[in-house]
């Protein structure tokens, strides 16, 4: 499953944020993108996504997934998944029901078995019941990313996700998360400020300002 991306021109109504960029992100491989604050690069995931504010950017460009243009697809539809720099848990579920909200439809026992499967591999069985406010930071961001691993996607966009993790809890989960989307084959690009949330110095490309 191969995410490409051409935007030919990404912009508010006064001035330019990205232009002629290209992107092909290859199963299991994580592509960076860096660059100064307001050049452009949430609003790129956004565009992918499917969930850029039409009303202040305008979008000129195609996204694929496998060959299939997703561009005018709802973003429901596009089965591309979003993991921020907020864990964004709903406060008022258990952290097992919190996954299950992920799960694909499908009988509630196997749905099940797939919760307990995550709990598992983010080394918190036994933690379905748990009021999220009970975790730790790491704890909240690892049921983060399996809750958006759960739900499947063929793409996985990824925001500055380490950002608000101290320097112990970053390096641990910065390759947990990368571990996961290796071994799960999922495409996915990262938004990041930090040289060391790189995961392949091969495959980083930085914007700039458009003039």
């Amino acid at each position: 499953m191969t995410l490409s991306v051409h935007i030919q021109r990404l912009a508010t109504r006064d001035r330019t944020l990205v232009e002629d960029l290209r992107l092909d992100v290859a199963p299991g491989q994580i592509l960076t993108l860096m660059g100064p604050s307001g050049c452009g690069k949430s609003s790129v995931l956004a565009a992918i996504a499917g969930t850029l504010d039409t009303q202040a950017l305008r979008f000129q460009g195609q996204v694929t997934l496998d060959g299939r243009d997703i561009g005018a697809l709802l973003t429901s539809q596009r089965g591309v998944g979003l993991l921020f720099q907020d864990d964004l848990l709903f406060a008022h579920m258990t952290v097992g029901e919190n996954l299950m909200f992920a799960v694909p439809a499908g009988p509630r026992s196997g749905r099940l078995v797939q919760v307990e499967r995550a709990l598992a591999e983010a080394g918190m069985a036994g933690y379905g019941a748990r009021d999220p406010a009970t975790l730790s930071g790491g704890q909240r961001a690892r049921v983060a990313l399996m809750r958006a691993l759960l739900a499947r996607p063929r793409a996985l966009l990824l925001d500055e996700p380490f950002s608000r993790l101290d320097a112990a809890l970053r390096e641990q989960f910065r390759a947990f998360v990368f571990d996961h989307l290796r071994g799960m084959r999922i495409p996915a690009v990262l938004v990041t400020h930090d040289l060391a949330d790189v995961a392949d110095p091969a495959h980083v490309v930085e914007l700039a300002h458009v003039r």
